[in-house]
């Protein structure tokens, strides 16, 4: 094996041990009591300027199609649904409470019909009061525009599928009904659906104005509810946060009020300027992982300000099977017999911050039974790459010696996977080159079927705990866009057999949850057969933050919870 590797495999070994010892035990110990006198800790806290980096923006801030996880950790403090996952910390944030409406609703009809109470008194950041008639028309937009989840959240309300066919007349007939003189909105379901309230609490659910206009906002900010709008955004410089002037607390489960006045969220900085900056007291959190080098120092001189939370998420290759070579399910397998996932670990910063997985289903997550076809000696776990395997299907397929791109973020981390996978399919017998592009766009670019992308290197963080947000999301006939930015089945694999299964297994979990989750492992082995993408590790979330900031509350559904941390 190469050079990287080696080196890779060594500093695993350092920053791993290292960061298990110094960092696991405190981030237990983050933050500070929800239970504490929130009226005194705001009096204490309330004001300053938070000032947050990433090396890049994260696209378009329109809430119901921006699909990244960057965003959705800020749009959880801009915007509102019907329901909301609780902002609280831990497995607490697992738990759905009600956010527009003031209560979760019994189900009607054998779990096909849902009456929501809509609030009174909310009010957009415009001034004007959220009506029902603005969440039927927010549920319209949705299709209207297009948004990445349509097919795979949104499909089951009654008269999406017309939506989908001819989404620029979107009404929903029949599906969502709202009354504004009552006060409710009625959604009605063509089956039941028991994940329906986690599709309900994401932000592409989130309510906007019935005249927003049906076209993706892009940089230009749309209307907010919660204590916090986007004043301005733009994706090559900072976005700015302020207060929003309308914003009454009505539920510190769903939307708690901030501590912050404002927030600076900064663009373009490097991981190690920003580490500098945060050093420095210039920045108090960055979005990207620190590089792997520089864990040991800062786990050692800063572990008050270091956290890392185990997340619910994998990194992995989808691999086009409409273009060549990986059309071919031999290569595909090839790649994955071929990984060297403890390089990869050493790579995104050692064994303390990830695992190697060769499934789709991350560990301690519903459906996850520990499994491993790609690795010598098949069985629950990767343990070492069968490069013989690799090369032996490499040559039956007859591909070797064809031209291979593959598409990675640019940035540390991005860069690194990358150039791994260039060497490892040159090894293979490619021609391989890597090109990385701008995080603000790689996520959008690689899912659109126009750019002709053969592999490429991407990360899927859960939407919520199930795992049809995993393996129907990814991996559905519905989740294909062709020529679309929002097609979230980026390897473009539809196994119509498969499909059924899925549908079948989701409409089990209804009646028998633990049967389904046996299910749904025998799908994620059933995809890893045909390897339309491979696995390469779990990762656990580090976050460095300022001296300054308090009160770090990490959410195991949404992450650090942002409106929460004071800077005063």
């Amino acid at each position: 094996m190469n050079s990287m590797t080696r080196s890779t495999k060594a500093l695993s070994c350092k920053a791993g041990t290292f960061l298990a010892t110094c960092l696991l035990a405190q981030t237990a110990l983050s933050g500070l009591s929800y239970a504490e006198d929130r009226a005194a800790l705001m009096a204490q806290h309330r004001g300053g300027t938070m000032v947050l980096a990433a090396v890049s923006a994260a696209g378009t801030i329109d809430p119901a199609i921006n699909y990244t996880g960057q965003y959705w950790q800020v749009l959880q403090m801009t915007n509102d649904g019907l329901v909301k996952f609780k902002q609280a910390a831990g497995t607490e944030g697992f738990k759905i409470v009600p956010d527009v409406a003031e209560a979760i609703p019994e189900p009607q009809d054998d779990g096909k019909t849902y009456v929501f109470k809509i609030r009174k008194g909310i009010m957009f950041s415009t001034g004007q009061e959220l009506k029902p008639s603005d969440v039927a028309a927010s549920f319209q937009r949705i299709f209207k525009v297009n948004g990445p989840t349509t097919g795979s959240f949104y499909n089951g309300i009654v008269g999406a599928d017309k939506c989908i066919a001819d989404a620029a007349n979107c009404t929903l007939e029949g599906g969502v009904i709202a009354d504004d003189a009552a006060g409710t909105v009625t959604i009605h379901l063509t089956q039941a659906d028991s994940e329906f309230f986690d599709k309900m609490a994401v932000p592409h659910a989130s309510i906007l104005p019935a005249d927003t206009p049906a076209k993706d906002a892009g940089t230009t900010a749309l209307p907010a509810t919660g204590p916090y709008m986007i004043a301005s955004y733009n994706p090559n410089e900072k976005m700015v946060l302020k207060r929003n002037p309308h914003f009454k607390e009505w539920s510190v489960d769903a939307q708690p009020d901030g501590y912050a006045d404002e927030i600076v969220y900064q663009f373009g900085m490097t991981e190690e300027a920003t580490i500098n900056a945060i050093q420095n007291g210039q920045v108090d959190w960055m979005f990207d992982t620190p590089p792997a080098d520089r864990l040991p120092e800062l786990g050692s001189k800063y572990a008050k300000q270091m956290h890392i939370d185990p997340l619910a998420a994998f990194w992995y290759l989808p691999m086009n099977t409409n273009l060549a070579p990986f059309n071919n399910i031999k290569v595909r397998q090839a790649v994955n017999y071929a990984l060297d996932r403890d390089a990869l670990v050493g790579l995104f910063g050692g064994d303390a911050l990830a695992s190697p997985t060769c499934q789709i289903l991350p560990p301690d997550f519903p459906g996850y039974a520990p499994n491993c076809l790609y690795t010598k000696n098949p069985g629950e776990s990767w343990s070492e790459p069968d490069m013989d395997k690799a090369k032996a299907l490499i040559k039956e397929s007859g591909t070797a010696g064809q031209k291979v791109t593959i598409i990675a973020e640019d940035n540390a981390v991005g860069r690194g996977i990358g150039t791994y996978v260039q060497s490892l399919l040159n090894e293979l017998g490619y021609d391989a080159s890597l090109k990385a592009i701008s995080p603000n766009i790689e996520f959008t670019y690689i899912q659109n079927t126009n750019n002709n992308v053969q592999i490429s290197v991407t990360q899927w963080y859960m939407d919520y705990p199930a795992a049809s947000d995993f393996i129907n999301v990814l991996l559905s006939c519905d989740s294909i866009h062709p020529g679309s930015d929002s097609s979230i089945n980026i390897a473009g694999y539809c196994n119509k057999e498969l499909d059924k299964q899925m549908q079948d297994t989701m409409a089990l979990s209804i009646k028998d949850p633990k049967a389904a989750d046996a299910n749904w492992a025998k799908i994620d082995k059933a995809f890893m057969e045909q390897a339309p993408l491979a696995p390469l590790f779990t990762p656990k979330s580090v976050n460095f933050t300022s001296a300054r900031l308090g009160n770090y509350l990490f959410n195991k559904q949404n992450r650090w919870v942002i409106s929460q941390s004071w800077v005063k």
